[in-house]
This record gives structure tokens, sequence and C-alpha cells, in this order.
């Protein structure tokens, strides 16, 4: 599969099934965010690949209401990161940016493996921290959840969230997102 193939078949898909995670899996996910690009190659991003049974099972419990049908996936894998890690030029700090290079990488790669891999923001960070043994200085940025893609809608997904899985959500057009020459709203 080709980037571009990726970057269209990708989808924050929320029916999950299980599904093998092997080493080998793990291994392309972090090989791929390893070589995204960041400040002077400083590549501040540190991830905690979680598929332990038991380990996920502590996980879901940082889980908000809303992300209940995360508890179906293989594999969780917390996204990390802190200020000194990377470039602060003037007021601009790199490293949340550069992190989010590395998981899009990270996505990308997981789709060309057939995998969903859909970055969450709705969990307790602390909680979440204290699963993983992440150092209270580190910023938890994001959870990926990790799985493959059922066709069966189950009982973890609102009505909503359901409805989003037949389709895939709209897209605002270019000319809300994109600029020539200069920022014009």
């Amino acid at each position: 599969m080709d980037v571009k193939r990726a970057i269209d078949e990708r989808r924050a898909y929320r029916a999950l099934e299980p599904t093998e995670i092997t080493d080998e899996i793990v291994e392309e996910l972090a090989h791929a965010a390893r070589f995204a690009p960041s400040c002077f190659n400083n590549q501040p991003a540190r991830f905690v690949f979680v598929r332990d049974p038991e380990v996920l099972a502590r996980l879901h419990g940082s889980l908000s209401k809303g992300n209940e049908w995360a508890t179906a996936a293989s594999m969780i894998v917390a996204v990390a990161s802190r200020l000194d890690l990377d470039c602060a030029i003037a007021k601009r700090e790199y490293f949340l940016f550069d992190t989010g290079l590395a998981t899009a990488f990270l996505v990308l790669r997981a789709t060309e493996l057939g995998l969903v891999a859909h970055p969450i923001a709705g969990y307790k960070e602390n909680v979440a921290k204290e699963v993983l043994g992440v150092p209270p200085d580190m910023r938890l940025i994001t959870l990926v959840i990790i799985g493959k893609h059922s066709d069966v809608i189950g009982r973890l997904l609102t009505e909503e969230q359901a409805k989003i899985e037949a389709a895939r959500p709209e897209r605002k057009p270019l000319g809300e997102t994109t600029y020539m020459d200069g920022y014009h709203e």
C-alpha cells in the first residue's frame, strides 16, 4: 500500500474485533514512528505499547464514558512527551507537534497493516499515567486505540457512534482550511 492509499483508507473506526498483536506488529509501528521528522532529530515522542490483558483492563479504568468502545481494543498505545525533550524556539514548543508527527506515522503504518489506529483524548491522564508508570512530569498526549475493524456494530458504541461507523465523516472543503500566499478568512 502506498502512502496516499493509507491516507485515503485511514478511518477512526470504533467497532473493533479481537486480533493478534505480534511482536512484529509492535516493531513495525515503533519503527514507523521513529522515522518521523522532528526538530533537530530530537525524537521527543515516547510510546508505551500495551497488549497485556491485565494492564489493558487497568487502563480501561482511565477511559471516559464515551470511549467504552475502546475496551474492545487488542492494544492501546500511550503517547507521551515533555517540553525539554525537544526544541523550544521563542514561544514555539515543538514537542507536541513532533510527537503528533510520529503518532501520524504510526497510525498510517497501522492502516497499511490492516489495523484501526484511533487516537483519543477522552481519558483521565493521571489514572492512565499511574497505570503505565509514566513519570508525572511527562504529558500523556493521546491514547491510540489499536484493533481490527469489525463490520458488526457492538453494544459498546453509542447510537451516534454507530451512525458514524457507516460512512466516513465529511471533511471540510479545502477553501475553509487552505490559503495561498497569506491567511485570509
